[in-house]
């Protein structure tokens, strides 16, 4: 059976006894009442390393014998199973060598260190955790150091499977939906082959990202796929394939798979630290962002949403606002040109309706030219007004281009 047995799940909930907390699952007033049924928040972005990854990543160390750890382990991450792996050596007291991307928030390398010690080196090598995670099984064969994967590993996925405990033993009432988010696919193959042994009835919902639906295309595909390309953006979530055993498991646990797009994750990102003060990653939104989607099944019924992490990096907010605007619709960038001449800028303001603000101009004039491009931002109030500052635009013979669906373009503005 590709599920993982209860009694190990439950064997390593003893051995994470003092090292993971039992993070709290709480009713959300807000989101309760936003799709009328009853919400609750499984806060795994209280633990201890702040994401759930600390339970099985010192799981499976404390499984291995002082042989095995004897010349240190090596693992890849885009962050959050690095902070547990760090953790784990720190407790344990083995060397460890974590490879992760150049392209990881400085927040989540500093927290390795932190976490890790002595015992923790970082190196930076790749540009996806698929890359780092080359690298780091290379050095794993040359030097014949175990490698502790982030998720396709049978004892990993056990220690991740003790959210599921937590989650059944705190509710007294049936639960019918959980909702996870899925990178490679090891805390909903935990969770799942927990929650299904005890609880058939409750519904799985897989979360992943738009530009990384790694299970969805395995699923399809009927086995593992390995995607040429992913949007790096939700980097807790952003892999390139599940692996054959989260794949095994989740074909029998998973009732439904939800994509979310990157802009979206921003959105409630913002939503849930104005709305309720939860400071969340990208990949831990998507399972907030996932529940529009099943507004409808969801009335009137218990549902369990996994906030997975919270590792965000403070100086990615202003890029966060901007996909936010740029997912609903609220801010648009323009390549206009201007004759020039006096009084042509003050033409095109009065074009701009009374709520339209610009929050970005460049333009530089050139004398020898009759006209010169400008790049202009505008944020607008309603997604609706659009049009209508179009059609304006339009109508006074406005010289544009539109810059959000140009993606080499709109690439240097964000």
């Amino acid at each position: 059976m590709a599920l993982i047995p209860v009694e190990d799940i439950m064997a390593a909930r003893q051995r994470l006894k003092g090292v993971a907390i039992a993070t709290p699952l709480l009713k959300n007033q807000y989101y309760s009442s936003k799709y009328d049924c009853s919400i609750f928040l499984k806060r795994e972005d209280m633990q201890v390393v702040r994401s759930f990854k600390i339970r099985g990543a010192y799981n499976k160390m404390k499984l291995m014998s002082k042989e095995d750890l004897a010349n240190g382990i090596v693992c890849a991450s885009a962050g959050n199973h690095a902070q547990g792996v760090a953790m784990a050596c720190d407790k344990l007291q083995v060397k460890g060598t974590i490879y992760m991307p150049c392209t990881t928030p400085n927040q989540k390398i500093k927290k390795v260190k932190q976490f890790g010690g002595e015992f923790v080196e970082v190196i930076l090598i790749g540009d996806t955790y698929d890359e780092s995670s080359v690298k780091a099984k290379a050095v794993s064969q040359e030097k014949s150091i175990p490698f502790i994967h982030a998720f396709n590993d049978r004892d990993i996925i056990a220690g991740q499977g003790t959210v599921g405990v937590e989650i059944l033993e705190a509710m007294d009432e049936q639960i019918d939906y959980i909702v996870v988010s899925v990178g490679g696919g090891g805390l909903i193959s935990g969770i799942g082959s927990y929650v299904k042994a005890i609880s058939p009835q409750t519904k799985i919902i897989a979360v992943e990202a738009l530009g990384a639906p790694s299970l969805k295309a395995a699923m399809d595909a009927g086995e593992v796929k390995i995607l040429d390309e992913i949007d790096g953006f939700a980097d807790g979530i952003a892999t390139q394939s599940v692996g054959d055993i989260t794949l095994d498991i989740c074909q029998e646990i998973v009732d439904n798979i939800i994509l979310v797009p990157e802009g979206k994750m921003c959105t409630k990102i913002l939503e849930l630290y104005n709305e309720e003060a939860i400071v969340v990653e990208p990949a831990c939104a998507s399972v907030i962002a996932a529940l529009d989607d099943i507004s409808e099944d969801i009335k009137g019924k218990n549902v369990v949403v996994v906030l997975s992490g919270g590792n965000n990096d403070i100086t990615r907010m202003e890029e966060i606002k901007e996909r936010s605007l740029l997912f609903e619709g609220t801010k648009h960038y323009f390549l206009i040109t201007f004759p020039q001449r006096a009084g042509a800028l003050k033409e095109f303001l009065n074009l701009l309706g009374d709520n339209d603000d610009i929050s970005h101009f460049e333009y530089t004039k050139k004398s020898n030219r009759e006209s010169g491009p400008a790049l202009v931002g505008i944020e607008i109030q309603h997604k609706d007004d659009f049009a209508g500052l179009v059609k304006r635009m339009e109508d006074a013979n406005i010289n544009y281009q539109h810059l959000n669906q140009s993606p080499m373009l709109f690439g240097m503005l964000i």
